[in-house]
């Protein structure tokens, strides 16, 4: 995955939450990423009365975005400062390539 320079890491889960790839050649490291994310998307899901199409959480110390499809659920961490509205268009795109017909 190329990321953009607010992106500190990614990773691709598919339907299930299973890691499909990541941005992070530390395995453990993805994996953790793809659990947590997966607990912020059912946390956000159990709130509200439909599926949640994309989060965005801020802490001090940084930033997770997720977008998801039926098949694919995307996930970073950014930067504090990371532009939220270029980060999420930036996971949109990607994603709608990633699920465009070869």
């Amino acid at each position: 995955m190329e990321l953009s320079p607010d992106v500190r890491c990614a990773v691709l889960m598919d339907s299930a939450g299973a890691l499909v790839a990541a941005s992070d050649d530390d395995s453990a490291r993805a994996q953790r990423l793809a659990d947590l994310a997966q607990e912020l998307i059912e946390a956000a899901d159990a709130a509200a009365p439909e599926p949640t199409e994309q989060i965005e959480a801020r802490t001090e110390g940084g930033a997770v975005f997720a977008v998801r499809t039926v098949s694919h659920t995307l996930a970073c961490v950014a930067r504090r400062l990371a532009l939220s509205a270029l980060v999420l268009y930036d996971l949109r795109q990607t994603m709608l390539e990633l699920e465009r017909p070869a």
